[in-house]
């Protein structure tokens, strides 16, 4: 299955135990390319059955060589990850495209990079990690033991497939794990490609499993069932969070949530309205506003209210949205039919609600084929409108203007979600002051989507359960266990 750039797609099998392998009732189900509805190849469809010999597979890995191996050699197989998804980066950024609708420009510059950068950071700070250590005068001497969980099942989403899958499959490889993964049913080229790579990098055989599959009653409720698994990193949506954490109840497994965001984007009349507006056309419209960070509540103060919606409309106007393979595109296509109806449905209930639709709202001229929509502006809406207060997780945001300080710090946590947050002024105590009363697990001030993947990241309220990144991720992927030493 050697990949060049000029391969347009792949069909996608199951990986257990180091082998592609069929599903035992050779069932399958269609991969469809949501920018020209065309059928891109077949996946084979995982139950129980497969979920059964993965997870034995992965047992029986973590009393094998994997476990063996020294902090240091685990660490060169990462590296080597890294190393090897770069190597493959065109032909990686070609499949993304096609299986999401995102700009291949796009996969190209954000989501291949940083997937392999996440090998390459959790290779380089598994190193560094230690652990506690306490002298009690001279009766005893505590340590802190760190062992892998065990078995986890990562349930990965369909947004940013590879990147948002190696930024939870590196740290549970880096403390020793292994692990059964389940794709996005809509996107399971990369993922499918990314075990290859795996196995070429000299992971053992067993240590990283694949089943694709559905959710409910098929591969995806199967993991989260299954009583040898023994921890779910799961990114999606709360209300398949809450099923998840229904079936996982029984066994008592760690979990660890990045669900969604209704994220606010608050712009004070001092801010630099350049930048602004630069960084705003990145953060609602970006990956076709398929990102939990979108800030898709936009609230201006007052002052610049209609020269913000004017410049920002403009320039959103000038986006070009079509082929996500062709050289320019900024937007590309919704990721499937049934996302594409979801977030249509919700450009009606803006209309019923009274919204007006300062630009977009509608398939752009000249597509006939494909799930595109026009990056879409609504104002006038009332804070209660369903547009307002749901994530509708596609290229529209909400544009409010507001009077007072108070007012939009309680119109910006006024809701269930609470992901990111973005704050835009240049009054350095106004910046502190306003991000401390934010309900956000990140908050960004004059900027967006800037990372450092030491920092805690994860949601508050219906937005996540726990924190990633460095140490976060590493706690979550081990188990500390005390000794003591009598002196």
């Amino acid at each position: 299955m050697q990949l060049e750039t000029k391969v347009k797609a792949i069909d996608c099998l199951h990986f257990i135990n180091g082998q592609f392998v069929e599903s035992q009732n050779k069932k399958t189900f269609e991969n469809i390319n949501p920018a020209t509805e065309e059928v891109l190849g077949t996946v084979s469809e995982g139950g129980k059955e497969e979920v059964d010999y993965a997870v034995a597979a992965a047992k029986r890995a973590l009393n094998g060589s994997w476990k063996k191996m020294t902090l240091v050699e685990r660490s060169k197989i990462l590296r080597r990850i890294g190393d090897l998804i770069l190597e493959r980066q065109e032909a990686l950024a070609l499949l993304e495209s096609l299986d999401t609708g995102k700009p291949v420009s796009l996969a190209n510059k954000i989501d291949v990079p940083r997937a392999a950068y996440n090998f390459h950071f959790f290779a380089d700070y598994m190193i560094s990690v230690g652990t506690d250590a306490y002298q009690q005068d001279d009766q005893a001497i505590h340590y802190a033991y760190r062992r892998p969980v065990g078995v986890v099942g990562i349930i990965k989403p369909w947004n940013l497939p590879l990147l948002l899958l190696t930024w939870k499959l590196a740290p549970a490889l880096a403390m020793g794990n292994t692990v059964v993964i389940k794709p996005a049913e809509w996107t399971p080229m990369t993922a499918t490609v990314l075990m290859e790579i795996c196995k070429d990098a000299g992971v053992p055989d067993g240590v990283v499993n694949l089943v694709h599959g559905f959710g409910p009653n098929s591969a995806g409720a199967a993991i989260s069932e299954h009583p040898d698994v023994d921890a779910i990193s799961f990114i999606g949506e709360p209300s398949t969070g809450t099923a998840i954490m229904k079936s996982a109840a029984n066994t008592l497994k760690k979990l660890s949530y990045e669900l969604g965001g209704k994220n606010p984007n608050i712009i004070f009349a001092d801010s630099d309205l350049d930048d602004v507006i630069d960084t705003t056309i990145k953060s609602s419209f970006i990956n076709q506003g398929e990102v939990c960070l979108c800030g898709s509540r936009i609230y201006v103060e007052r002052p610049i209210y209609e020269e913000f919606v004017q410049r920002f409309a403009e320039r959103v106007r000038e986006l070009k949205v079509g082929d996500p393979l062709e050289k320019g595109t900024d937007v590309g296509a919704l990721v499937s039919k049934e996302h594409y109806e979801r977030v249509n449905s919700y450009i009606d209930i803006a209309k019923n609600d009274g919204a007006t639709i300062v630009t977009g709202g509608k398939r752009p001229e000249g597509l006939t084929k494909g799930y595109f929509l026009e990056p879409t502006i609504l104002t006038g809406l009332d804070r209660n409108s369903r547009c307002v207060r749901e994530e509708i997780f596609g290229p529209v945001v909400t544009i409010t203007p507001f009077d007072m300080e108070e007012e939009v710090i309680m119109q910006a946590n006024d809701t269930h979600y609470g992901l990111s947050a973005t704050i835009w002024t240049n009054d350095l105590k106004r910046a502190h002051r306003v991000a401390h009363q934010i309900e956000a697990g990140i908050t960004w001030v004059n900027t967006w989507f800037l990372r450092d993947l030491r920092t805690p990241f994860g949601g508050m309220k219906h937005s996540g359960i726990g924190r990633t990144g460095g140490m976060h991720s590493i706690d979550f992927y081990s188990e500390l266990s005390n000794i003591t030493i009598k002196l």
